[in-house]
């Protein structure tokens, strides 16, 4: 079997498997402690997979005499699960400090995008500027997640509105998902914002006539895969009516339902992604007890976002509620113009100070529930063998530290790693 393995990662103080049973998400009793390996390694074959992970004696015993490809002596520092952002709308056309600037002076998100600025102004924006544009622009910030540690993350359209943009969008992450080593799951929200001159019904039938039935054809050609579709649920933007036709018809051409609701005023969404079989809602800062209740039941993953809240000056979303109540609970950056966060790291650090999540709870929402949130926690969101090998190196004895240390992961992050391969060396 010699050069059957890729990857030898040898002598870890800590690895952190998170998972050991093939969970396809952690949620009650199951987050209080995870699973970790001291003094371990771990081996990732020439297809991108984990072929073995035990104790470091036993896993040089098992493959003595064979040639890896690399070797990494982790003596001392710790090994996890690289992350899982969800939801980021990373592709927009330009950069928006002074979106930034307006909210300091006092306006609310609801202002700014009613006079015309917000999403309205960076669909103006993206209309204009070419594939090239936005693929240089966008490529450069998911370099930056990737630093991060973040080796999966879902990436939206929406700026676009008009389906000729809403596919541009979507040509420019096919080309990402193609060209980089960063896993990506692709998302249809064309009804991120209500266009200028239509009412919410008038766009939500132009996107079920029209826009849905393009993107089959052109996923049914290999041209464009989409994984999840989104509505921006909220008053003044796609009401609950809306919203249910808009998802149903995505879900009828096979789109897992992964959508922004319960933001800024309750609106039932929560019962609604329930009723529909969402994989994910998103938000949630003003969601119902019913709601909660029903996605518990639903096995309906809520994406938290501190950092939205915090950016926006929004009231924390219910964490203990929800995952008191067995609510699958993951994390997200919301990178996007109006929270401009690129790390998985911080984002955990805010749950874990303003939401009251334990750092065993906030590394599992960031890893496997938030894969799962995307569909993807069979192959990512754990360490275990037949999984893909995305996963980071940190320079600490213990896994704690890439949370504890607020903004410090630039200098802990020692390596970042997908599918096998080194994507990242500090």
């Amino acid at each position: 079997m010699a050069g059957g393995h890729h990857l030898l990662l040898e002598n870890a103080r800590q690895v952190v498997l998170v998972c050991t049973r093939g969970e396809r998400f952690l949620a009650g009793d199951a987050l209080r402690s995870l699973e970790v390996l001291e003094g371990a390694s771990l081996v990732v074959g020439t297809d991108g997979f984990i072929k073995a992970i035990g104790p470091a004696d036993a896993i040089q015993k098992q493959f003595s005499g064979e040639t890896f490809q690399e070797r990494i002596d982790c003596s001392g520092k710790c090994i996890l699960p690289g992350s899982a952002d969800l939801p980021t709308a990373s592709l927009y056309f330009p950069d928006l400090r002074a979106s930034l600037c307006v909210q300091l002076a006092g306006a609310t998100y609801m202002d700014i995008h009613q006079a015309g600025g917000g999403i309205n102004f960076t669909v103006e924006r993206t209309r204009q500027a070419s594939e090239e544009e936005l693929y240089n622009s966008f490529q450069q910030r998911l370099g930056c997640m990737m630093r991060a540690g973040t080796t999966l993350v879902e990436c939206k359209s929406g700026y676009g509105l008009s389906l000729e943009t809403e596919l541009k969008m979507l040509r420019v992450i096919e080309r990402a998902r193609r060209e980089l080593d960063i896993s990506i799951s692709a998302t249809y929200c064309g009804a991120h914002s209500v266009p200028k001159g239509k009412t919410a019904s008038e766009a939500a039938d132009d996107i079920i006539k029209n826009h849905l039935p393009r993107l089959k054809e052109l996923g049914r050609s290999g041209e464009i895969h989409v994984d999840n579709i989104d509505v921006f649920c909220e008053k003044g933007v796609f009401d609950l009516d809306s919203t249910r036709r808009i998802l149903q018809s995505g879900k009828d051409i096979g789109l897992q339902i992964n959508f922004h609701g319960d933001e800024l005023h309750p609106m039932k969404a929560a019962e609604l992604g329930a009723e529909l079989g969402a994989q994910a809602i998103s938000h949630l800062e003003e969601v119902s007890d019913e709601g909660i209740a029903a996605m518990a039941t639903a096995r309906c993953c809520a994406v938290l976002l501190p950092t939205t809240a915090y950016m926006l000056r929004l009231k924390q979303p219910r964490a203990r509620k929800m995952l008191d109540e067995g609510v699958i609970v993951a994390l997200g950056s919301d990178f996007n113009p109006n929270a401009y966060c690129f790390s998985m790291p911080m984002v955990m650090h805010l749950a874990c100070v303003n939401m009251r999540m334990s750092m065993p709870e906030a590394l599992a929402a960031a890893t496997i529930n938030a894969a799962y949130a995307l569909g993807k926690s069979h192959i990512q969101g754990s360490l275990e063998v037949g999984k893909q090998g995305d996963l980071i190196i940190i320079s600490s004895p213990r896994w704690e530290h890439l949370i504890y240390q607020f903004g410090g992961h630039h200098e802990l992050i020692d390596y970042v790693i997908a599918k096998g391969k080194v994507i990242y060396k500090k």
